[in-house]
């Protein structure tokens, strides 16, 4: 199964298209903590989840011990429930080989994100992988995507086309990995004409504020997930990760216009 099919197979099943960011922030209390926290997150959301986007910088960060940690809460999400690592790795052929066997091989995660920048031959690594994803950085949340990713090109494009043409080569190249890519709710208005109808992985919903109108009125048919992480594990009210991430379901349903579908217990 491509993961494209697997992700559309959660989408519906769940009656969701939230994408439930782990971002662990252990501070003084240490990686056993990060763990308990993202175990509980884990159990409490994978109802509402279409989705579990683990952050590899907040892992990283806590040395060794974060990446024990890392293995442990992947070892826990439901196997049906895709998982994308978002590592943003770039880097030459050699070492983007290593980094897809560590990924796809070693922690068997779904989908990673990348950053494209160095072109073809740098995702090429990742693309002979069966049943796996690599999400494109295309135009990211943040207001520095102006400084490059948006930039116009002499023969009319933005940079970002250029990004969503190594896709489109991969596609044409009949490569058993599937390509998608990050495109930040923020500055989606203007870009969601030019994206190919594959998957996105799309940041900038809660904390970032973005409209998700913009995503309904595009029309695709792809299985987009929209990824909310501070607004799930650190919100400021009275209520769970569950009753949050119900929220943000609810609200990304709204936003496409679609009725509410109750999952399982």
């Amino acid at each position: 199964m491509r993961f494209t099919e697997k992700l559309q197979q959660r989408v519906k099943s769940s009656g969701s298209r939230l994408c439930v960011g782990l971002d662990p922030r252990p501070g003084e209390h240490g990686a056993s903590y990060a763990k308990d926290f993202l175990l509980r997150v884990i159990e409490e959301t994978s109802v509402w989840a279409a989705a579990f986007k683990p952050n590899m910088a907040y892992f990283e960060a806590m040395g060794i011990e974060g990446i024990r940690t890392l293995e442990d809460v992947l070892a826990e999400i439901p196997a049906d429930i895709p998982v994308i690592l978002d590592a943003k790795r770039s880097d030459i052929g050699e070492t983007q080989k290593y980094y897809a066997q560590g990924y796809f091989k070693g922690w068997n995660v779904d989908a990673v994100t990348l950053n494209p920048f160095l072109g073809y031959d740098s995702i090429e690594p990742f693309l002979d992988y069966e049943g796996k994803a690599v999400y494109l950085l295309a135009v990211t949340s943040n207001a520095g995507s102006a400084d490059f990713q948006q930039q116009e090109l002499k023969d009319g494009r933005k940079v970002f086309e250029l990004v969503t043409a190594l896709g489109e080569r991969a596609k044409s190249e009949e490569r058993a990995t599937d390509v998608g890519y990050v495109v930040g709710l923020t500055n989606a208005e203007s870009v969601l004409p030019k994206m190919p109808d594959a998957p996105l992985l799309v940041p900038g919903l809660g904390a970032q504020g973005g409209d998700l109108g913009v995503l309904a009125a595009a029309g695709r048919t792809a299985p987009d997930v929209i990824n909310v992480s501070r607004g799930i594990l650190y919100a400021q009210d009275e209520k769970g990760f569950r009753a949050r991430a119900e929220y943000w379901m609810e609200k990304i349903a709204l936003g496409y216009g679609t009725a509410r579908d109750t999952a399982p217990d």
